[in-house]
């Protein structure tokens, strides 16, 4: 918890008191376990999950059975609130990346306290035009962007929800991610440690020198977040 009483979510830190009391009683701690399935692209949404660390991994099945992120959440984010408030099937996979606790809320509640609470409805669909313009630019970075580009922008994402410089990373795992081959990782993180940027050693990647990997990132990246202070009206 923090000072205010409530748990370390930036959303729940939004609401008004009246706001959070009507969630407060529904709201349970739960253990997000590295790898963990939150919601399953077509299957029915149990709970919305209020991240306190951690990160989530949004991610898109593709024809030839490929999987790729369009988005990455954390303690500024609801991960299926959208769902939630619609029909109540889960339109992507949601899968943990970071471990972490997080708030839950059984979808059922989630739907009936939003349809009750139009502040709480409006923060909601604001946070879903966040993960729009995430998922947006992630298709644009994906198109027209070098890997390079790509990858400082997901580094600095990742900080943001990280609460260090240290990130436990396969470059595997990065590429599956990405949608690119493994070695086009390799040579990227290795032109990136020459660099002195980043240091990649035993599956966990460190950030270095972290105004360098913002200049290396493309635009994708502070659009992003300015999309999330304009429509959130907080900082990550």
């Amino acid at each position: 918890m923090t000072a205010s009483g409530r748990p370390p979510n930036q959303l729940l830190q939004m609401l008004d008191a009246a706001d959070f009391d009507r969630l407060r009683p529904h709201l349970a701690t739960v253990e997000m376990v590295r790898q963990s399935v939150l919601g399953a692209a077509g299957a029915a949404l149990r709970h919305a999950y209020f991240p306190h660390g951690g990160s989530i991994s949004i991610l898109v099945s593709l024809s030839e059975g490929q999987r790729i992120e369009v988005a990455m959440l954390g303690r500024d984010s609801v991960v299926g609130g959208g769902a939630a408030l619609a029909d109540g099937i889960a339109p992507t996979d949601a899968v943990v990346l970071f471990p972490g606790t997080a708030s839950a809320l059984e979808a059922a509640t989630f739907r009936k306290i939003a349809a009750a609470t139009p502040s709480f409805r409006n923060l909601m669909v604001r946070h879903e035009q966040v993960l729009l313009a995430h998922a947006q630019h992630s298709l644009l970075c994906n198109t027209l962007h070098s890997v390079e580009a790509r990858l400082a922008r997901w580094l600095l994402r990742a900080r943001d929800l990280s609460d260090g410089a240290s990130l436990p990373l396969t470059q595997e795992a990065l590429a599956q991610m990405m949608g690119v081959r493994r070695n086009a990782i390799s040579m990227v993180a290795h032109a990136l440690q020459r660099a002195g940027i980043i240091r990649y050693t035993r599956g966990q990647i460190e950030i270095v020198d972290l105004p360098a990997l913002k200049a290396t990132s493309c635009d994708c990246y502070s659009a992003v977040k300015a999309s999330h202070s304009r429509l959130l009206g907080a900082r990550q």
